[in-house]
């Protein structure tokens, strides 16, 4: 496995496109800080540009590079007992550090601290936040095991890190930006408002 976090950094770092196991779903990513890849990412994808993506962060620490900020009921409800794991939090994004493609073009961004080791160890080597959209073609199935990986969308990309998806559900994705939060998609994990 260290063989396949090395390359996925390498390959990362000279602006690649990779794809790789979460705990949730495959994801497919890029730097965050590189928009050619990010432009790249999307294209590859046919996601419209209106549609923003969620961002994979090591931690609380790496998640605040990206956010204004974060209200302190957040982290006590939020992070701490889900972090990490099956849970996006949408928060108000740091404009000059998320691209606007990120963001849709909104003011808003998705972020996720993932309960798997590998891809966590791949964001720590980078030192920053990673795009994390599943990695499937717009509106195609969500690919939960590698085989569920459509094979054109693998000859486009740069690596491929093989593993396994260990929920194998979609992550639970909240509103933090509104009160009350709201949940926007109901997913791997269950939260009561």
């Amino acid at each position: 496995m260290n063989k396949q976090i090395d390359e996925a950094v390498k390959i990362l770092n000279q602006g690649g496109i990779v794809i790789f196991p979460t705990d949730t779903v495959f994801g497919i990513g890029c730097r965050i800080d590189k928009d050619d890849s990010v432009e790249k990412l999307f294209d590859l994808r046919k996601r419209p540009k209106s549609q923003a993506v969620p961002i994979l962060v090591s931690g609380l620490e790496m998640a605040k590079d990206y956010v204004e900020e974060i209200p302190e009921e957040v982290v006590e409800k939020l992070i701490k007992p889900y972090w990490p794991g099956a849970l996006t939090i949408v928060l108000k994004a740091k404009t000059d550090k998320v691209p606007l493609l990120v963001r849709g073009g909104g003011e808003t961004v998705g972020v996720r601290m993932p309960n798997q080791p590998a891809i966590l160890e791949i964001i720590e080597k980078l030192g920053l936040a990673i795009l994390g959209p599943s990695a499937n073609f717009h509106d195609e199935p969500t690919p939960y095991e590698f085989e569920d990986l459509n094979q054109k969308l693998i000859s486009l990309v740069d690596y491929v890190a093989e593993g396994e998806c260990g929920v194998k559900q979609q992550s639970t994705v909240i509103d933090c930006t509104i009160n009350p939060w709201r949940i926007l998609r109901q997913g791997a994990i269950e939260i009561r408002i």
